[in-house]
């Protein structure tokens, strides 16, 4: 399915949506690359199958295979850390923060894409799962990396748009 029929299966209360799925498209201050980069994690956060497909054939373009394991393992690694660090942020137990989290994240090390990007896409699937310490920590990380602040509002943009038209996609069958 491609992302133009995704938003022709998109309800009119949700048109809105329609609308700001060109912000992917024409995200202002993100090169293609990282936008699509963005979209793609999101949409895997997201856990909509058909919207993920549609995005990441839209992504294919643009982003080379490295750009698409390193999306995806984004969306992998956040997925996993988002909850672990919400639960020892949510707790505000010193205990806990001492603790080590024994996860492994190598990935991030070595996400086989330049840094930034990497940390760009942790940061918008960060903000999906609503792990504050996440968000706080990647933004802190892309700002010194040389992000601005606008870029990082694309970005933040991009992943609210599309876990919208996941969310939409998802509760329609529901309410037939």
């Amino acid at each position: 399915m491609s992302l133009a029929a995704i938003k022709d299966r998109l309800p009119d209360y949700a048109r809105d949506l329609k609308l700001n799925l060109a912000a992917i498209a024409a995200p202002g201050e993100l090169s293609p690359a990282r936008a699509w980069g963005t979209a793609l994690a999101a949409a895997v956060a997201a856990r909509n199958r058909e919207l993920l497909a549609a995005i990441a054939a839209e992504a294919a373009p643009h982003l080379d295979a490295a750009g698409q394991r390193a999306a995806r393992g984004a969306a992998a690694l956040m997925g996993m850390n988002n909850v672990y660090y919400r639960f020892t942020h949510m707790m505000g137990d010193a205990d806990y923060a001492k603790m080590p989290a024994r996860l492994r994240m190598q990935l991030i090390g070595n996400p086989g894409v330049d840094a930034l990007d990497f940390e760009l896409w942790c940061l918008a699937v960060s903000a999906i799962n609503g792990c504050e310490a996440c968000v706080r920590s990647h933004e802190q990380v892309v700002r010194q990396k040389g992000a601005s602040a606008a870029m990082v509002q694309d970005a933040v943009r991009i992943a609210a748009i599309v876990h919208a038209v996941a969310v939409v996609l998802d509760a329609e069958p529901l309410a037939a």
